[in-house]
């Protein structure tokens, strides 16, 4: 179920940059999580710079890309976790792309495990031993 999305403008970040926040962001998930790096899923959401706008100025026109993340966890996460989560993909948006921190915004999402699917089937199915427990533990 790990899920990270970031949203960039297009055209700021080389390949190789693009690759570090990639691999890197997906290692950070499944350590933070005790998960399998299987699970782990990393993508990149770029927008024509036309269409981004920082303090109601276009990156077209000069603004500087203020990167936003949001990622997916199953309810039952720690505060911990999350707050691991928030700051460490903030930290490799600044170190892997350049960014000013207080330009990166980000959120976490907690899903119900019966309202996600792996394979067509519920999470709270699928991973009822591990939802459990998490459960305990809280």
């Amino acid at each position: 179920m790990p899920i990270i999305h970031f949203h960039l403008a297009e055209g700021r970040y080389s390949e190789a940059q693009q690759r570090r926040l990639l691999v890197e962001s997906s290692q950070l998930y499944a350590h933070v999580l005790r998960c399998p790096m299987d699970r782990v899923r990393a993508y990149l959401q770029f927008y024509p710079q036309r269409l981004v706008a920082n303090a109601g100025e276009l990156v077209s026109e000069g603004a500087p890309d203020a990167p936003y993340f949001h990622f997916l966890v199953l309810e039952g996460r720690s505060l911990a976790e999350r707050h691991a989560l928030l700051t460490g993909f903030t930290d490799l948006i600044v170190d892997c792309l350049g960014v000013e921190r207080s330009l990166v915004r980000g959120g976490c999402w907690p899903i119900p495990p019966e309202d996600w699917a792996i394979g067509g089937t519920p999470a709270s199915v699928v991973r009822a031993a591990e939802v459990a427990a998490r459960a305990a533990t809280c």
